[in-house]
């Protein structure tokens, strides 16, 4: 589905991404981990064509789209879907008309289709007769869940998650980790999570990348990665102050 062959980036001399190789198989939900401000989020906005690389290659079923100009980016576009690390949902219109927003954008379904489809979307992610609510009136990750149904609607076969965890409770980390479990076994959707919830997040991805200093040191399972002899994923999944990772 996904292969990131020797991508480079570099920003006001400092390169962020100094060669990145990474398959994503099919259906596959991949988490990518590492320490805050090395790269993650730079790798997510190549994956989804915000940034161009200064070299390299991103396949997406095989095509490489750093080659695409806007017009045939968006067409690749139709088939992903993104779940920000805020939720990115429209604070004046109600959580029934935020999750309808992009059929409404980009189909011709009828409203009665859009309603049926919106219903459902709202059932799968637990959020049952809150139809009529606004976003400033449900919780934290009632609107991360309606998030998630915003992005699932119209059905994408690639998902990326933009540390969809950040800023909730335990409880709150829990659910949403479970959510993103049970829609990818429904959907089967082809997901990357970009995370730092260590050790939660070897419980969700079916494989872990760990991105350093701009490559990735490591693939494998969680069990694989959990027992990892690379001293520099030994120290970040353990959270120690001592080895190859400098403690800013």
């Amino acid at each position: 589905m996904i292969e990131i062959i020797d991508l480079v980036k570099t920003f006001d001399g400092n390169r962020v991404l100094n060669g990145v190789n990474l398959t994503i198989a099919d259906n596959v939900l991949m988490a990518i981990i590492g320490k805050s401000g090395g790269g993650k989020s730079v790798l997510l906005k190549h994956l989804i064509g915000l940034l161009k690389p200064d070299s390299g290659k991103i396949l997406v079923d095989g095509t490489d789209i750093t080659t695409l100009g806007s017009r045939d980016m968006d067409k690749v576009r139709e088939h992903l879907g993104v779940l920000f690390q805020g939720g990115a949902l429209f604070d004046s219109i109600n959580v029934y008309d935020n999750v309808a927003f992009p059929l409404r954008e980009k189909t011709k379904l009828s409203e009665s289709e859009i309603n049926d489809r919106v219903i459902q979307a709202l059932n799968d992610v637990g959020l049952k007769g809150m139809n009529m609510k606004f976003p400033a009136e449900v919780s934290g990750g009632m609107r991360k869940r309606v998030a998630l149904a915003r992005t699932l609607i119209t059905e994408p076969k690639i998902v990326f998650f933009d540390e969809p965890t950040t800023g909730l409770d335990p409880i709150i980390l829990s659910s949403i980790h479970r959510l993103i479990m049970t829609t990818h076994k429904k959907y089967r959707f082809t997901g990357v999570i970009i995370s730092h919830e260590i050790p939660e997040i070897f419980d969700v991805a079916d494989r872990i990348a760990m991105l350093h200093e701009g490559v990735i040191v490591e693939t494998g399972t969680s069990d694989e990665i959990k027992n990892s002899l690379n001293p520099v994923v030994v120290q970040f999944i353990n959270g120690g102050l001592e080895g190859p990772i400098a403690a800013v």
